[in-house]
């Protein structure tokens, strides 16, 4: 969550932009807080609606850290993280908060955010163009399965309402293709960007872990397979030991599948924190998910040069280029466990070599000025579209002029 080293380009006209997402933690909650200041540097006014339930004192400190830069400040209501029936409450504080500041881009951010930014009734006033980040979010489901037909019919009823789709990683846009396969909105890749600060060398704290893993305490992150990975590399006299940073709705159940594993003594457990001075207490970090879009962390990692095991999962292969061969499939702890076990053995000076080029390639390609300026882009190209559908209704004199009150 860096402010930009440099001012994104200047707007020639200043838009009112409202961020719209339920959990403020996380990658997506990083993702905001960057545009936000990306956004703000270039002369935007930008707010925030976010859900007042989730976060702890972590978000509140980001968010007061962050109120210099929002002139539309910060509405939290409740959100449910699943559909529920106080859906329709929250969606009104959108709409009501929309109407108030008048903004000219809702831009939705995950399933829920998305939802609310395009199903809200904004009246009166000039048009606002709805802009969608996926952030993997509904797209995970496994396809098939019940919830993913009926997340993918909601995505495809949404698409109608949506002006422009910013997609996060190609993953998520060929997921989009092939299951909603909506034509009639704009859409570009934005890729997550990093900030050069993120590239420095990072220190290693003494008597580092050997292992360390970033995020949610949640199954779908593939944290079983980790443990199960952890035992087999115990069992063949590998003392390692490994640091599992964040929360979850299944802490407790991982810790007790440390305690059956017989790993209590191997395995530390902390709160979420930020994740540079934890890559200086791990050797290596794991990201063993079954599922993921374009994560930070693994970004984060690669960054600052961190050797790294990675499943070849979403956009993770778009993060490692030409070094993607180097991930290992989801749910087979043997194969994970193989994996950490190449680069624990791999000589120092390669391994070193190895994942600085990786942090070249990514500084080379998830660049934050990019990222921002390429979202302003693509609401500018909607806010043209608008004005093109405007003009030919005007011209075929099927629907009154569409008025924008702002745009490039």
């Amino acid at each position: 969550m860096l402010a930009p080293s440099v001012p994104l380009i200047e707007a020639a006209q200043a838009y009112r932009i409202l961020h719209v997402f339920r959990a403020p933690v996380g990658g997506l909650f990083r993702h905001v807080v960057d545009l936000t200041r990306l956004q703000a540097a270039a002369g935007h006014q930008v707010g925030i609606v976010c859900d007042a339930s989730t976060g702890g004192e972590r978000a509140e400190a980001a968010l007061s850290a962050l109120a210099p830069h929002l002139a539309l400040g910060v509405t939290r209501v409740p959100m449910r993280r699943n559909p529920h029936p106080s859906d329709a409450a929250a969606l009104l504080a959108v709409a009501r908060r929309a109407r108030s500041v008048a903004a000219d881009v809702l831009h939705g951010h995950g399933a829920k955010g998305g939802a609310y930014a395009r199903l809200c009734h904004v009246p009166g006033g000039a048009p606002t163009i709805r802009a969608y980040t996926p952030h993997g979010g509904s797209y995970n489901y496994r396809p098939g399965t019940a919830m993913h037909r009926l997340y993918m019919a909601a995505e495809g009823l949404l698409a109608r309402r949506t002006d422009v789709f910013l997609f996060e990683s190609e993953y998520v846009a060929r997921r989009h293709s092939a299951y909603v396969g909506s034509e009639a909105a704009l859409a570009r890749i934005v890729h997550n960007g990093i900030g050069a600060t993120e590239f420095e060398p990072v220190e290693p704290a003494a008597d580092p872990f050997d292992l360390v893993y970033v995020g949610e305490l949640r199954d779908a992150k593939g944290l079983p397979v980790l443990l199960q990975a952890l035992a087999q590399l115990r069992a063949e006299g590998r003392r390692l030991r490994l640091l599992m940073v964040g929360s979850g709705p299944d802490a407790e159940s991982l810790a007790g599948q440390v305690r059956d594993l017989g790993l209590t003594e191997s395995v530390a457990f902390e709160p979420a924190q930020p994740i540079r001075p934890v890559l200086a207490r791990g050797r290596i970090m794991v990201v063993p998910s079954f599922a993921e879009s374009l994560p930070y962390v693994v970004l984060e990692a690669a960054a600052a040069a961190q050797p790294l095991v990675a499943t070849d999962v979403g956009g993770i292969p778009e993060i490692f280029g030409a070094a993607a061969s180097d991930l290992v499939p989801p749910r087979d702890a043997s194969a994970l466990k193989a994996a950490i076990a190449r680069v624990l053995d791999e000589e120092p000076e390669s391994r070193r070599a190895r994942f600085a080029a990786l942090s070249a390639s990514v500084r080379l390609r998830f660049s934050m000025e990019r990222m921002g300026a390429d979202v302003l882009s693509g609401y500018a190209a909607a806010f043209r579209a608008r004005r093109r559908e405007g003009a030919l209704a005007e011209a075929s004199g099927t629907a009154a002029p569409v008025q924008v009150r702002t745009g490039l």
